[in-house]
Formats: C-alpha cells, structure tokens, sequence
C-alpha cells in the first residue's frame, strides 16, 4: 500500500465554546449581584429622605442668617431659628417628646446628642430670650454667630443616633 495515496486531512480543531448560554452558577452569581445592589440602593435611598428634612432645614438656616445680614433685626432672626429648629425638631423625634418642651428643659433637650453642650451652657442659650426681647433694647454683646454655629451643628447632629 502506498501512503502517498491515502486521502489525510488536516486536523480539525473543535468550535470554540461559546459564552452563551450561562451556566447556572453564573446565573446565580448574576442575581445575588442585582439584589445586593438593589439593597445597597434603597438603603442610600432611605437615607437620603430621612435626611431630607435636615438639609432643607439647613437650606433655611443659611437663609435667614443672609436676611440678618440684609436687616440686622437680631429679634427676627431668634424668632426664625426657634421656629425652625423647632420644626426641624419635630420632623425627627416623637412629637410627644420634643413638642411640649420650653424653657431649660427645651435647651436641655437640644442639648442631647451633642460633643459639647451649646445651648444650656452655651451660645445657643440666646435662643430662651432673643424672640421675645424688645427689637432696640438687643445688646451687641448677644452672640448672633455663636447661635446660630449652636443651632447649624444640632441640625447636623443626628437625633438620638438615627442617620
């Protein structure tokens, strides 16, 4: 017999594997990637409204401190941060706690959570009288900058340990 004329081919090499369709360990991997980041998302997202009421109230912080800055008026500017460190207050802690609080109790109050105590001891303590002082009897010695840093750092501060 002569090998010359046995009809040979080359080799064939077999077709490539292909990546679809997925094994079902991929699959798995694939799901537990879109629920760990669909939790991921709604925790940011549930952060973030929990904070909304913060960073509006912060927004209005910087607000008034600009009106002070245009009027001057020290009296509206204690009413104004009361209301709205009151308001910011209420949006983040039982109604039943925050909302009958006046006086030392109240300072007391804002006073919780915070490295340092700015209200009861500090420049926040401003806030008892400010709203309620006649507009030309207000000293220059009441410390507008210090109060409203006080109040700036209780909205930052978040109450009770929540975020």
């Amino acid at each position: 017999m002569d090998l010359t004329q046995i009809p040979l081919r080359g080799l064939q090499h077999p077709d490539a594997i292909g990546w679809w369709p997925l094994a079902p360990g991929w699959w798995l991997l694939l799901a537990l990637l879109v629920l760990g980041i669909g939790l991921l998302l709604r925790d940011v997202l549930r952060r973030r409204a929990r904070s909304a009421a913060r960073r509006h109230a912060l927004r209005q912080l910087e607000q008034h401190a600009a009106a002070f800055a245009d009027h001057g008026d020290a009296v509206k500017l204690g009413i104004d941060v009361s209301e709205l460190l009151r308001r910011a207050m209420l949006a983040y802690a039982p109604r039943a706690d925050v909302a009958g609080l006046t006086g030392e109790a109240w300072l007391a109050w804002l006073d919780r959570d915070l490295n340092e105590p700015r209200f009861l001891n500090g420049d926040g303590r401003s806030l008892l009288d400010l709203p309620y002082r006649d507009p030309g009897s207000v000293e220059q010695s009441t410390d507008i900058d210090g109060l409203l840093a006080a109040v700036r750092e209780r909205l930052r501060t978040p109450v009770g340990g929540n975020v």
